[in-house]
């Protein structure tokens, strides 16, 4: 594919030339207050033809870049909102209950008796 293609490009290049060398003339173009500019006809047609080619080439890339916002900006919002679908879909967690305080024995209390000291 790569050979078609620079031998595409080699054959275009090769019809130029011949064009330029075929038509070497002169041309004369009437400017304004009766300037009259002398140039070579191949030099006017390619600035003729760049001449239709520039405007439309960056009308082209002005609108295939707006395309392209729009469509970073509408995968951003699906990219969001399939995020707020599996957010709202999460199932809420059930709130654990707390066990139930385990009671715990309480020793009975040791009484005393008072009992005076023995006098020694």
């Amino acid at each position: 594919m790569q050979f078609l293609r620079i031998l595409f490009w080699c054959l275009l290049a090769f019809v130029a030339a011949l064009f330029t060398y075929g038509n070497w003339t002169p041309v004369t173009i009437q400017l304004w207050s009766g300037l009259e500019a002398l140039v070579k006809l191949p030099f006017l047609l390619l600035v003729a033809f760049l001449a239709g080619l520039v405007p439309t080439l960056a009308y082209n890339h002005a609108v295939r870049w707006r395309l392209r916002q729009r469509l970073a900006a509408a995968e951003q919002d699906a990219a969001q909102a399939r995020y707020a679908a599996t957010v709202a879909e999460a199932p809420v967690p059930m709130p654990v209950p707390a066990p139930a305080p385990v009671p715990v024995p309480v020793p009975a209390p040791v009484i005393i008796p008072d009992v005076p000291p023995e006098p020694a």
